[in-house]
This record gives structure tokens, C-alpha cells and sequence, in this order.
């Protein structure tokens, strides 16, 4: 029996603690659209309902709000009631705007056979990942065969500030961008902030020396990962490819020395690939 290391749960919590707590001042914003959307986010990976208390709780919402915004999602599709717990859970017209948004990313099947040959020869997690506020969310994901491996997969999401895969995102965005999210992490979190930077400004000399971002610890204290990140072009936003596993079985010497140059590689591969 495979045993899994239940990293998937821990990093979306962190993750949805790293959101951010609101705009600022910004007379284009809709504040009323960006709720509705915030209430389809809050779903965690593996729930399988959601009562308007616990939506309100996580949105930091009035109940009367949610109530409101879980029935016009309900009207639309995007919510399916529960009768029986008065709960809801995500509704099916979500699966299509899912699937029409991955199957524009084509950069995911050039990917792929890149990424399976690394995981294999890691015996490690390798995912493909986009930014998504202060998270990233992995659009493909490849294993190695370990027989401990990280619970990974397509839609996970982990937190931007402390995982290689952020990090590395961080490294090859604009200036405009990076400081416009330093900011953002920071007032989400004023107390963590000192040792966020320190992690995030050390990540960014790691970039530049070595040509990745690394997390040994930071993200789940049990998890060494590094990450690469390049522009798909195409009018698509920076992504990033990453590769890492449990401690006990994936040693840094090995993912630094063996795993690094081989990653950078994979990126190098894909700059560009989607056209100018």
C-alpha cells in the first residue's frame, strides 16, 4: 500500500490564510462580483459541502451576504443546494469553465513528457503551476514512484510566499508585480512578514546564483522542493515547474546537484513555447 504523505490539505489551508483581506481603493472593482467569486474559492480540496455559516466564516462575510450570493451561484449553476443538510457544494457549471480554461493552456501537454521523465528519474513530485493571488495552483502534476510521495495533484494549491514554486515566480515576474504582492503578503500577515521576506529575498539571491528557488522546510516542515519558473509567451503569464518530495526520501545533495541543472533545462524548454 502506497503511503501518502497528506501535504495537499496543510497547503491549502496556509495557502487560503495567505489571501488577501481586500482591494484597495479601486474604483474599476467589483465589489459584489469579487464576493461571489471569493465564496466559490473558499472550497477546500477534498469537502464535499459548505453551509452559508461556514462560507460567511471564511469569507468574513455577513450571513445574510452569503445567503444572498449562494443563491444567485445556486440560480446560475456554479452552486448545487443540499436539501437534506442545507448545505452547498461546488455546482457543475464550474466544470466547464475548468475545463475550457485548461484546455487553452497547451503548455501543460508540451510539459508533460518533460516533467514524467524528471519525476521518474527524482522518484519525486513534479508539478506545473500559475499563480493565483497570493497562492499557486498546479495545473499538471507527475510522480515518481516512491513509496511515500507528496498528495499533489492537478488543483492543488500552495502558498506563494513560502513554497520553491512561488518563490520562483516571484524571481521572474516584473518589478511592478513582485512588489505589488510583497505588499499585499505583508499586510495580510504583519507578524509573519519579517521571515517571509527573509525567505522570500533569500530565494531571489538563490535564483539569480543558481538558476532556481528552493524551500527545504518552509512549506511543510517534512518537504524539500526546488523550482524554475519561464514565460510560456502567448500572452500567458509567468508558470512554474517544481520537484520535490519528503526529506526522508529525497535528499537535498541529490536535488540540488542531480535534479537542478535537469529542471532548469525543462523550463529552458518551454520559454517561449506558446509564441510571442
Amino acid at each position: 500500500m502506497e503511503a501518502i504523505l497528506q501535504a495537499s490539505s496543510h497547503s491549502d489551508a496556509n495557502a487560503h490564510t495567505d489571501e488577501l483581506a481586500g482591494p484597495k481603493e479601486d474604483r474599476h472593482f467589483v465589489t459584489a462580483l469579487a464576493r461571489g467569486l471569493e465564496v466559490l474559492a473558499c472550497f477546500r480540496r477534498g469537502e464535499a459541502a459548505l453551509a452559508n455559516s461556514e462560507i460567511a466564516a471564511r469569507c468574513g462575510l455577513a450571513r445574510s451576504t452569503v445567503s444572498r450570493l449562494t443563491y444567485t451561484l445556486t440560480k446560475l449553476g456554479y452552486l448545487h443546494h443540499v436539501p437534506e443538510s442545507g448545505s452547498y457544494r461546488l455546482g457543475t457549471a464550474l466544470i466547464a469553465l475548468g475545463a475550457n480554461a485548461l484546455a487553452g493552456l497547451d503548455v501543460r501537454r508540451l510539459a508533460r513528457a518533460g516533467m514524467r521523465d524528471l519525476a521518474s528519474f527524482a522518484n519525486a513530485t513534479v508539478g506545473l503551476g500559475v499563480r493565483e493571488r497570493l497562492s499557486m495552483r498546479y495545473i499538471e502534476c507527475c510522480r515518481g514512484e516512491a513509496a511515500i510521495a507528496l498528495n499533489m495533484d492537478t488543483g492543488s494549491r500552495l502558498s506563494l510566499a513560502r513554497s520553491a514554486m512561488g518563490r520562483a515566480y516571484l524571481a521572474v515576474c516584473s518589478e511592478a508585480e513582485r512588489r505589488a504582492i510583497m505588499e499585499d503578503i505583508h499586510s495580510v500577515d504583519d507578524a509573519a512578514w519579517p521571515r517571509l521576506r527573509e525567505g522570500i529575498d533569500r530565494a531571489l539571491e538563490d535564483y539569480a546564483t543558481l538558476g532556481c528557488a528552493r524551500s527545504f522546510g518552509e512549506w511543510q516542515p517534512t518537504v524539500s522542493a526546488i523550482a524554475v519558473a519561464f514565460q510560456p509567451g502567448g500572452g500567458l503569464p509567468p508558470m512554474s515547474i517544481n520537484c520535490g518530495a519528503p526529506t526522508v526520501i529525497l535528499d537535498r545533495n541529490f536535488l540540488m546537484d542531480e535534479v537542478r541543472p535537469r529542471l532548469i533545462a525543462l523550463a529552458a524548454s518551454l520559454e517561449g513555447v506558446m509564441g510571442s
